[in-house]
């Protein structure tokens, strides 16, 4: 073998002439570079063909949860829509309650009542649908923005109109709706001919004749700041009711409660009698407003 050649040498088993095959080393040299390059070459191809099939796999996996993703994002959008439908109705709701309860705003007038069809905004988001997705997410950003201050605004007006009511439940309550004890009406409210002078006098409440004993019963929710005898009007009880409503009930023959006590519409105050200036069995019942005697027929049912 020279400098340049390598010599190949073929041995047979039989006895056979010897083959020699004289390569150079030149040859070896590219035979090997160009094997080295097919080799990589083949990885490479094997390598890209893998990462072409992954992507491809990757790319349909992609268009799949676009398609799904599309498909929530509209069905997000139209329960939008419903959501905008409930805020409606509790719009009417809130407006037809404050028509029941006579509290309604100059804005509340102002708007007309009825349910019916889609607002605005619910419509420019079915209109959006069927168009450009940022479009679509532009237009429910805004939507959604919209619907949450409109639902402020009703939680606000609730609780307004919830305090209201319980206010007006609070006043129902302490309103002497009913008839503290049953008789027959001997004087009126106003001005009238004194039972004991020969003048004319303001009686300033109702004087109910019934039996000796009988219940007088509390015709509103209170609290009683007087029990005591007083010349003119004997034993009287003093309920105040809060909201500027004061009753008082005059002839007693006993109390039922002390001075302090809390008392509910329909407890027993005391008893009729005849005690103090009285001509007879009966009980002296008058009703104040911030300290001005009313007439009590004006709240009795």
């Amino acid at each position: 073998m020279s400098n340049n050649f390598f010599t190949l040498m073929i041995i047979p088993r039989r006895k056979n002439a010897v083959s020699k095959f004289s390569i150079s080393s030149t040859f070896i040299r590219g035979l090997l570079i160009v094997s080295i390059l097919a080799v990589l070459l083949t990885l490479y191809m094997v390598y890209d063909y893998a990462s072409i099939k992954r992507d491809k796999a990757e790319l349909a996996r992609l268009r799949v949860e676009t398609v799904e993703q599309s498909q929530q994002l509209k069905e997000l959008a139209l329960k939008i829509d419903e959501f905008a439908d409930r805020i409606e109705e509790f719009n009417q709701f809130d407006k037809k309650l404050r028509i029941v309860a006579n509290y309604q705003t100059v804005r509340d007038k102002r708007m007309l009542l009825g349910i019916g069809g889609s607002g605005n905004t619910q419509i420019k988001i079915k209109d959006l649908l069927d168009q450009d997705q940022v479009k679509l997410v532009s237009g429910m950003r805004k939507s959604i923005s919209q619907l949450n201050e409109e639902a402020n605004i009703r939680e606000k007006s609730f609780a307004d109109l919830l305090k209201f009511l319980r206010d007006q439940k609070s006043l129902l309550a302490a309103t002497p709706s009913i008839w503290p004890v049953k008789g027959w009406v001997t004087s009126g409210f106003g001005s009238r001919k004194s039972p004991f002078t020969s003048g004319v006098e303001f009686h300033a409440g109702l004087d109910i004749a019934t039996r000796m004993g009988k219940d007088v019963i509390c015709p509103a929710d209170g609290f009683v700041v007087e029990a005591a005898h007083q010349i003119a009007d004997g034993n009287r009880i003093k309920v105040d009711h809060g909201h500027g409503i004061m009753t008082t009930y005059s002839h007693l023959s006993k109390f039922a409660v002390k001075a302090g006590s809390r008392v509910k519409r329909g407890d027993i105050l005391g008893y009729v009698g005849t005690t103090g200036r009285s001509t007879g069995y009966h009980l002296h019942y008058a009703v104040y407003l911030n300290k001005i005697p009313v007439n009590p027929r004006r709240y009795l049912n």
